[in-house]
């Protein structure tokens, strides 16, 4: 049986933390990203099977 993941757009955008560099660190699944855009977020989850909700 295969699990689908889901998230909230916005209970991810509170899992990045602004940086030294002007943009973000963002976490997922022990996994830390920089990004500049918090837009980057929806396809950082998506890369990581996730189904976002708006």
């Amino acid at each position: 049986m295969e699990t689908i993941k889901t998230a909230l757009f916005e209970t991810l955008l509170e899992s990045a933390v602004p940086n030294e560099s002007g943009g973000f660190t963002f976490t997922l699944e022990g996994e830390s990203y920089q990004i500049k855009d918090t837009l980057e977020i929806s396809r950082i989850a998506q890369n990581h099977g996730y189904i976002i909700i708006y």
